[in-house]
């Protein structure tokens, strides 16, 4: 027999009664660009009117307001700033986000980084001779027979790297001297104090001074006494100029101490009034910055920006609270993981914090400026 009305089971499923919305809960709302009308958006609000997109857009403006909190944190009885430990790999380098991350480092925007092999070597190769854009499809056959290296839709002619150990091999051996004379002092002297001990981040520091290019990140680190940190130094195109050195310069070698940097670098979270991580992609930049975290106990912000999952237990794929587990990220710190490729949205992100905040500065200090002219005329 037929009947009017649906099945009780069904309208108790599909109806369901909720419960209220616990009160000041985010309704979600996109950008309006209506609001706009007559003017240019600014990058800055479109990341502001993110913040309830959801999905990754909202992520994209937390990241925003996190690195905007440790900007302007300030210690209220010693005024000192948050350490910024800033993280990224080598294929970002090799990309245009170059620049962004130039931009940072020479505006003193960040404390110290931690970069691959890559990150550093990379940086260098551009000051010689450029990269160039290319295609993800090119077959790797054809570009090998041309000299052509690939790295994603970049292509990079392997005239680079000669030009790189032309530049690099002279440098070297001056180290090298320097290291055996201060060896032979520390012989002369008793004092093991006189030897010199080269770690990756002193050697990424004498890079940055000698290639003496403004666009170069490792130029403005040095200049701005802001340390490199590469614990996989040789794992790349520097190391195969490490490796080649070794039967130049034998019996006597090149040393490098990277204990000497682990040190350096867990006293600067330990020592820090308040520590903040932005990490680009994964792998031993991400972990070598929240393992010095850990020396404190966690980091009070943290925001990380790759595609990696975290299904298959690897350390780039872990959301920020896994690093709470370890001690890395402070229980109640403000973190963030956006799932997103860096070169699309980091570029926006520091739009909307570190070059906002410096604009806003620049534009206060304008007019008083304009009216100081005018008084002492």
């Amino acid at each position: 027999m037929s009947t009017s009305a649906p099945p009780t089971s069904a309208m108790d499923s599909v109806l369901l009664a909720s419960e209220p919305m616990p009160e000041g809960t985010q309704e979600v709302r996109g950008v309006d660009f209506d609001k706009f009308q007559g003017r240019d958006i600014t990058v800055a609000e479109l990341v502001e009117n993110l913040t309830s997109t959801g999905f990754q857009g909202s992520a994209v403006a937390e990241a925003a307001h996190i690195i905007n909190e440790m900007r302007a944190y300030r210690n209220p009885e010693t005024g000192a700033k948050t350490t910024i430990f800033l993280g990224y790999t080598s294929n970002l380098i090799s990309s245009g986000l170059r620049d962004t991350l130039r931009y940072l480092v020479k505006h003193n925007h960040v404390s110290a980084i931690v970069t691959t092999a890559g990150g550093v070597e990379e940086d260098l190769i551009k000051c010689l001779a450029p990269t160039y854009l290319g295609s993800f499809s090119t077959p790797g056959a054809g570009l090998r027979a041309k000299g052509l290296n690939r790295i994603g839709n970049l292509l990079v002619p392997n005239n680079n790297y000669c030009a790189f150990e032309d530049w690099v091999v002279p440098i070297l051996d001056t180290m090298l001297e320097e290291q055996e004379a201060a060896k032979r002092k520390a012989l002369e002297t008793g004092d093991e104090e006189d030897e010199l001990h080269w770690t990756p981040s002193r050697i990424t520091e004498r890079l940055g001074r000698e290639i003496n290019n403004e666009d170069s990140v490792l130029y403005w680190a040095a200049r701005n006494n802001i340390p490199v940190f590469c614990p996989a130094l040789t794992d790349g195109s520097l190391g195969d100029m490490l490796y080649f050195h070794t039967f130049k310069s034998s019996p006597q070698r090149l040393r490098v101490d990277i204990v000497d940097d682990v040190r350096r670098i867990n006293t600067m979270a330990v020592r820090a009034a308040r520590a903040g991580m932005i990490i680009l992609g994964g792998g031993v930049v991400k972990h070598h910055i929240a393992n010095a975290c850990l020396m404190r106990n966690g980091a009070e912000h943290a925001v990380y920006i790759n595609t990696a999952q975290e299904f298959d237990g690897s350390d780039a794929g872990a959301r920020p609270d896994e690093a709470v587990s370890w001690g890395k990220i402070k229980v109640d710190a403000k973190s963030v993981k956006v799932y997103a490729e860096a070169t699309v949205v980091f570029p926006l992100i520091v739009a909307a914090s570190f070059a906002r905040a410096q604009g806003q500065a620049q534009g206060q200090a304008q007019p008083e400026t304009e009216t100081e002219t005018k008084t002492s005329s």
